[in-house]
């Protein structure tokens, strides 16, 4: 079983998780800026994490064969911080960064009016550097929150098969598919979905157009629920062809998109093992 997850916060994780992610299958990940859990008071601090999500992040996954890229943006948390909207200016900076495969996480937390203006602006500045979005959803007033959501993306002018909107449930994804953008689902302990929750909305919904993800983060969270996913669709009857394409070929469909995705180093040795195990007479 070959893994990408579409969106996890490798700063928040230790190297052993890297590890056991490299043993469970995972070959590429895409980290979102997010809020780091400590307010942070200027500009300055967002620049020092930006780097590291271009720069040092790459380089540790890269130690176990894990093909990093990241989305740059500031936040929906911290853009309600005066203190922090500065950081909206560094933004444009990093959309050029090779790595940076979208504009992301973007979107709300407490749908406030600064929210709304983080949120266009940001939107864009997709537009601007032909990016994709991935947008956050609250956590509280979902429904209502994904409705806002989807009538700014729409007034914003972005492709809507260029937004992935995150953090759904089965209440909120009708919405979302009907609008057209791809659907994001969160595998996350306790506040999030289950994997036999998603097994459930695969087989209402279908496979096209739906991201599933651990959002590992410095909460209760597990980098390994991708797999544990794919494990139950396997157990419910999909197909390893099903398993495939939600845990690979539709995160790197999305985020193709960006015309940035680089996954040749991986492509190569699958090739290359491919190869051999043909020639071995392996399946």
């Amino acid at each position: 079983m070959r893994i990408f997850d579409p969106h996890i916060h490798m700063t928040s994780r230790t190297t052993d998780d890297y590890q056991r992610m490299a043993a469970a299958g995972v070959r590429a990940v895409v980290e979102p800026a997010f809020w780091l859990g400590q307010p942070r008071t200027s500009a300055g601090s967002f620049a020092d994490y930006f780097d590291a999500l271009v720069g040092w992040e790459p380089f540790r996954a890269a130690q176990f064969g894990i093909r990093h890229h990241a989305t740059i943006a500031l936040n929906p948390k911290e853009a309600n911080d005066p203190r922090c909207r500065e950081a909206l200016a560094l933004v444009p900076r990093y959309l050029d960064k090779d790595s940076v495969v979208a504009v992301g996480e973007v979107g709300y937390d407490a749908m406030t009016p600064e929210e709304d203006e983080v949120f266009a602006a940001q939107l864009a500045m997709a537009v601007e550097y032909e990016l994709p979005a991935l947008v956050h959803t609250p956590h509280r007033d979902k429904a209502r929150g994904v409705d806002r959501t989807l009538a700014v993306v729409k007034e914003s002018g972005i492709a809507m098969d260029h937004v992935v909107v995150d953090h759904l449930n089965e209440v909120t994804i009708g919405a979302v598919h009907d609008a057209g953008c791809w659907m994001g689902f969160s595998i996350y302990p306790d506040t999030k979905m289950s994997p036999d929750r998603m097994v459930q909305i695969l087989r209402d919904h279908g496979t096209a157009r739906i991201l599933v993800n651990s959002a590992a983060d410095w909460g209760r969270s597990d980098p390994l629920l991708t797999l544990r996913t794919g494990e139950a669709m396997l157990a419910a009857g999909f197909t390893d062809d099903d398993v495939d394409r939600v845990l690979w070929r539709n995160p790197v469909e999305f985020y193709g998109q960006s015309g940035r995705l680089d996954l040749t180093d991986i492509l190569e040795k699958e090739a290359t093992f491919e190869g051999s195990s043909i020639l071995r007479g392996g399946s």
